[in-house]
């Protein structure tokens, strides 16, 4: 297998950047974002900070140290070295460590003194959400825990790593979620499991080879990939409870769901193939999260 280059160190601040997937910075971001202002939250301080830190030092803190402790595996990766995911040099992985600690520090300390000054908010609710959030992403890499390497936990820590900003936004929006947000988040959960599982299973052979497991490995491709068309199948089918006109969302799990379907038969050592579904799928996040922004834009002025 043809093995990845990582990118040396001549321009160490924007490797460090690239490891943070800029072109994922807006899922996480906007979740928070559209939970606390769908939710009564206005737009100030605590609004623009944490939208800010969701944006990018949490993917820091997330992508950083994944591509720090995944480094061997990275290397024999054919799609690692763009926006899928740079290889950093090995002289930049304790700079990468640092600047993610170092960038989400002052913004956690923000949230924290937010949650226990704030007479909106439930103090508990948030620092719990947040906990949680920040948990989720050290433990997904992170040696001695590793959760990206426990079957299954891989796909339900990773859908956290979504889900949880949006909950964080309806917590420091002081609000108290309706059954239906409570049913728009579990299908928003079983739609991040799916796309978790469905992305690891072009990296068999090469997660295999680097001795790493995963939902992927441990399934199969066939397997994982039906796994991932049941969740996108009952995201959609929850999201049919989220009442009128919220109900319309269920048609965006579906065509994730035709999105991968062509896979369901894919051998292990054919897993690269399905890259091209991957590829796919970072497109319709741009284009689902549009429709979900008109569709969030017709429920607010409703």
């Amino acid at each position: 297998m043809t093995q990845t280059l990582p990118v040396p160190p001549a321009h160490p601040v924007a490797a460090v950047l690239a490891s943070s997937r800029p072109i994922s910075w807006i899922n996480t971001a906007y979740p928070f974002a559209a939970a606390y202002l769908m939710s009564g939250g206005q737009v100030g301080a605590t609004f623009i900070v944490l939208t800010v830190f969701f944006l990018v030092p949490y993917n820091l803190l997330m992508y950083g140290i994944n591509d720090v402790f995944d480094y061997e595996s990275d290397l024999r990766n054919p799609r690692k070295g763009g926006v899928e995911g740079v290889v950093l040099d090995r002289g930049l992985h304790r700079l990468t460590l640092w600047s993610a600690v170092l960038a989400a520090l002052p913004f956690l300390v923000f949230a924290v003194v937010v949650a226990l000054t704030s007479v909106d908010v439930n103090p508990l609710a948030c620092l719990a959400s947040l906990a949680v959030s920040v948990a989720a992403v050290i433990a997904y890499s992170a040696p001695g825990l590793r959760f990206k390497e426990r079957p299954v936990l891989d796909s339900l820590t990773s859908s956290t790593h979504f889900v949880s900003p949006a909950v964080v936004g309806l917590a420091y929006a002081g609000a108290s979620p309706s059954a239906a947000v409570w049913v728009t988040l579990a299908a928003f959960f079983l739609w991040g499991v799916a796309s978790q599982a469905f992305g690891a299973v072009q990296d068999i052979v090469a997660d295999r080879s680097g001795g790493i497991a995963s939902i992927a490995t441990a399934f199969g491709a066939a397997r994982t990939v039906r796994f991932a068309i049941a969740c996108y199948l009952a995201s959609a089918l929850l999201m049919l409870g989220a009442g009128w006109p919220g109900a319309l969302a269920a048609v965006i799990p579906l065509v994730y769901l035709v999105n991968i379907a062509g896979y369901r038969s894919l051998v292990d050592a054919d897993c690269e193939r399905s890259n091209a579904g991957w590829r796919r799928f970072l497109w319709l996040n741009i284009v689902s999260g549009f429709l979900i922004t008109q569709l969030l834009i017709w429920i607010a002025l409703r």
